[in-house]
């Protein structure tokens, strides 16, 4: 029987596809409706508001100690990304028509999963230590937008991040648990980069827009446990593809 991880996150998976499939056609009826040009004066007004949904993959960016297999036998250790999703809200204010600064503060859903194989008994232990993260983000963010050809125009994005986990378990207490979790500070900060597609609607703006968010610090909690003292450092890393609606 499936389990209700697994169950949740086919649904999720279901649903985004359907939000996708959705949403382009809607870019291909503006696409398709030639000669006219879709709302005409978003360009001269100075912000704009609007809402992301967001899936990511997110895993580690994983340093080991010099020796990693000096902890109870240790064989290796296996970095397995995890799905998860976003919410955010939009703001933008239009610098000029190619230069935009965005913030779009929300929540992230991230999971992370690490897969230790000790040697037990002359076999293969396998222990997973996944990380459920609730991040509350804030990103600021730079736009750099091409000329508009008719209702159509690209972009790059370069930017910064400051989060805070608010499911983190960093005061949890190891000797209070059955066996040993895995650490993390709930501070975290990220550099962002990233491309996508603005589609000029009759009645919003439609962007895809695919990210790379690149962890700047070492969250890891060095407690010495057999998890954490193969660890040398851990630092965030995920993909993102966001939808974005703009009135």
């Amino acid at each position: 029987m499936q389990s209700s991880t697994t169950l949740q996150q086919k649904a999720r998976f279901m649903t985004f596809v359907c939000l996708v499939l959705f949403f382009l056609g809607q870019v291909n009826t503006g696409w398709g409706q030639q000669g006219r040009k879709n709302l005409a004066a978003f360009d001269t007004k100075q912000y704009h508001f609007g809402f992301a949904l967001s899936a990511n993959s997110s895993d580690f960016d994983v340093v080991l100690t010099p020796d990693y297999t000096f902890s109870d036998s240790l064989l290796g250790i296996e970095n397995v990304p995890q799905a998860g999703f976003n919410l955010a809200l939009v703001a933008s204010w239009n610098v000029n028509k190619n230069l935009h600064l965005r913030f779009l503060p929300g929540l992230s859903f991230q999971d992370r999963s690490l897969e230790y194989r000790f040697l037990k008994d002359g076999e293969s232990d396998l222990k997973v230590r996944r990380t459920e993260s609730v991040y509350l983000d804030f990103p600021l963010a730079l736009k750099l937008r091409t000329d508009r050809v008719g209702n159509f125009a690209a972009y790059a994005l370069i930017g910064g991040k400051l989060s805070k986990d608010m499911q983190s378990q960093e005061e949890t207490n190891q000797q209070l648990q059955s066996d040993f979790i895995l650490r993390l500070e709930s501070g975290n900060s990220s550099f962002d980069i990233g491309a996508g597609m603005d589609f000029f609607l009759p009645f919003f703006k439609f962007s895809i827009e695919g990210k790379f968010e690149l962890g700047s610090r070492n969250i890891l909690i060095q407690d010495e446990s057999r998890y954490s003292a193969p660890l040398e450092s851990l630092q965030t890393r995920s993909f993102i593809l966001s939808f974005l609606f703009e009135g």
